[in-house]
């Protein structure tokens, strides 16, 4: 047990949970590089026209081809994911993430 672990457990804290961020994970459709980054749902969403919000991150890996990967997400007024596009990639889990040995 670290230090900061030490420190959580005595204010009464386990594990720290992110509830203000969205996590994206994807692999890249030319080499297969898997990426992964958060999107914070307060500070990076945009409102759209129709309601609800809206962000589009471009991806690109740091160890292979460097392929731009363009990601959209929709979210609903309650900032909860209804729909993703991606071009150049795909959407992975978080499991399949931490497998590729990445974490």
């Amino acid at each position: 047990m670290g230090l900061l672990d030490s420190f959580k457990s005595l204010l009464g804290g386990g594990s720290v949970r992110d509830t203000t961020g969205y996590w994206i994970y994807v692999r890249c459709r030319r080499c297969g590089e898997v990426i992964k980054t958060r999107v914070d749902l307060h500070n990076d969403l945009s409102p759209r026209d129709e309601g609800g919000f809206v962000v589009s991150k471009t991806l690109v890996g740091s160890e292979r081809c460097f392929e731009r990967i363009e990601t959209t997400l929709n979210f609903d007024e309650n900032r909860r994911l209804v729909e993703r596009v991606i071009v150049r990639g795909e959407f992975i889990t978080a499991q399949e993430f931490d497998a590729a040995g990445k974490n």
